[in-house]
């Protein structure tokens, strides 16, 4: 019995000891916290649930689905803008804002139709016409049209030869002629020149020779219409200074409208297209037609804004130099009785700027701030082909040559189908266009902080997808600023109605904000700044 005791009070104390000796939760969590750095303290403060909160907010019905020059749209400004104020942080804008305003042109067709002789055909089916790439007119009647090869005017190859074409319509093939070995005309390898990559050179030749009218020949009509029925169902929005008569009227037409335009001539024009084949020599073809074509057109004057979230760097000889941190804001809007929410797009990338910015806030007033500024702005039209964007970087709030670099966060919170079973991946896209250290200090910054799988797979020079030149980074790049885009790629719901908030990862979107952070922190406390070092692929 005495044994049995001696031992019970030994397994007690032991215990005892070993309870005392076991560290607390709270104590496990302030060893590491004193583990972390400032700058991975401060990135601690990015939380899936407020990146939640903002989102449920901004994919919310309420906000319509935010289409730049809508209610929607100024009130995702007033939210965003509300944030920054509540931040403290200065109203850097026009009139005392938080806004950079721009003047839209909102346009649409009125009334567009095609008709051959009885024959009637479907805008939207049989062809497509863009309605900010054309001047309004009412119906002209047209008697012949004449096939022109490919509407190219260049000093290797030229359609243009001997062809008086003022007044007239002319009908060419997208694309430029390639010799029977498969070698282009123009570039004399496999790699297509500009005639091809922007089908806008040929309106504005042919504009220049006074064509009316220009009918391009699309064999794949119906896919072009997909691809491009967002924009195509509701009106197109330009900049509202957009220059203007700048290119000849243009319409996609189907293979079956340019065969009923050909009729009995269509032997002659299968001849003419062989020669160009074979001997690099266009000849026109006149095109007898009993043909109307309307194309009127109804616009209007819209406003949109970038809202501009300004943190002041605390380095006196580096705080006028500038790193920019982009997301757009603006979506569809509402198509018919359909929201388009754009939880993914963009509501994640704008959600993620919010939180970067806060965390930047946090970290000045803990005496962590950055040494050069941050201007995070969230910018508008960017789904009418990246104007907000574009508008800042003709005007910029802070000069061009004292920005640094351009951070964009572009759909951000969702998994594709190649990481379904690792969420913790990233496309990084433009990192090392530009600039070398760009890309290193982002793999240097994930290495340590972060640790997600990197995927370069659309940052390919020969990407089909040209995800490069598709989000508001690019019209940084474009003026020779450094600039990288972070993207999670696309998914069954891109631009539907069923991107929405329940199918969000925000944990996964949590450790990019973190890395987004890392990333801009780091730019800007450097000693130097990062410098352009590479050239030849942007």
């Amino acid at each position: 019995m005495i044994k049995n005791s001696i031992l019970s009070i030994s397994v007690f104390f032991l215990a005892i000891n070993i309870l005392i000796a076991q560290p607390s939760e709270s104590t496990v969590k302030n060893v590491a916290e004193e583990n972390m750095d400032a700058a991975q303290k401060i990135a601690e403060t990015i939380k899936a649930e407020d990146l939640r909160a903002h989102l449920s907010v901004l994919a919310s019905d309420e906000y319509e689905g935010r289409e730049t020059g809508t209610k929607g749209n100024e009130k995702a400004a007033a939210y965003i803008a509300n944030h920054f104020e509540s931040l403290g942080l200065p109203a850097m804008g026009e009139n005392g804002t938080y806004y950079q305003r721009m003047a839209f042109k909102w346009t649409r067709w009125n009334n567009i139709s095609i008709n051959i002789g009885e024959k009637n055909y479907r805008h939207l089916w049989d062809f497509v016409s863009f309605p900010t790439m054309n001047e309004s007119r009412k119906t002209m009647e047209i008697d012949e049209v004449v096939f022109l090869g490919y509407g190219i005017d260049d000093p290797k190859y030229t359609d243009y030869k001997k062809a008086n074409v003022e007044g007239k319509t002319i009908m060419i093939y997208k694309g430029e002629p390639m010799n029977k070995n498969g070698l282009s005309r123009l570039t004399g390898t496999t790699e297509n020149s500009e005639w091809t990559t922007n089908w806008q050179k040929k309106l504005e030749v042919a504009k220049s020779k006074g064509v009316k009218t220009v009918l391009i020949i699309e064999n794949e009509i119906q896919t072009m219409i997909g691809e491009n029925r967002p924009q195509l169902l509701g009106p197109q929005v330009t900049l509202g200074e957009q220059e203007e008569g700048k290119y000849a009227n243009a319409i996609f037409i189907s293979t079956n409208v340019a065969k009923d335009i050909m009729g009995s001539s269509f032997a002659k024009v299968v001849k003419s297209r062989d020669k160009m084949k074979k001997k690099g020599k266009s000849k026109k073809v006149i095109l007898p037609v009993n043909m109307n074509i309307t194309q009127e057109l109804s616009d209007k004057k819209i406003a949109g804004d970038n809202v501009l979230g300004f943190i002041e760097g605390t380095d006196e000889k580096l705080k006028d130099e500038v790193i920019v941190v982009t997301a757009h804001y603006d979506h569809l809007g509402i198509k018919g009785e359909s929201i388009y929410n754009g939880a993914d797009d963009n509501g994640s990338g704008t959600s993620t700027v919010l939180e970067v910015a806060q965390a930047l806030v946090e970290g000045k007033k803990a005496g962590t701030g950055t040494r050069r500024s941050i201007l995070c702005m969230l910018v508008t039209g960017e789904e009418k082909g990246l104007l907000g964007s574009k508008y800042y970087s003709e005007r910029p709030i802070f000069p061009l040559a004292k920005t640094v670099a351009n951070v964009n966060v572009d759909m951000v919170g969702r998994v594709d189908e190649k990481y379904e079973e690792n969420p913790n991946y990233v496309y990084v896209i433009g990192s090392d266009r530009l600039s070398t250290e760009l890309h290193d200090i982002n793999e240097s910054m994930n290495s340590k902080y972060t640790n997600l799988v990197l995927d370069y797979t659309y940052n390919a020079d020969d990407d089909p997808n040209r995800y490069y030149y598709r989000s508001d980074h690019y019209n940084f790049a474009e003026k020779g600023i450094p600039a990288i885009f972070y993207f999670n790629g696309t998914h069954k719901d891109y631009h539907r109605t069923s991107d929405t908030i329940e199918k969000i990862n925000f944990e996964k979107m949590e450790t990019i904000a973190k890395l987004v952070f890392h990333t801009a922190f780091e730019l800007a406390n450097r000693d130097k700044r990062i410098e352009v070092n590479v050239t030849g692929r942007n």
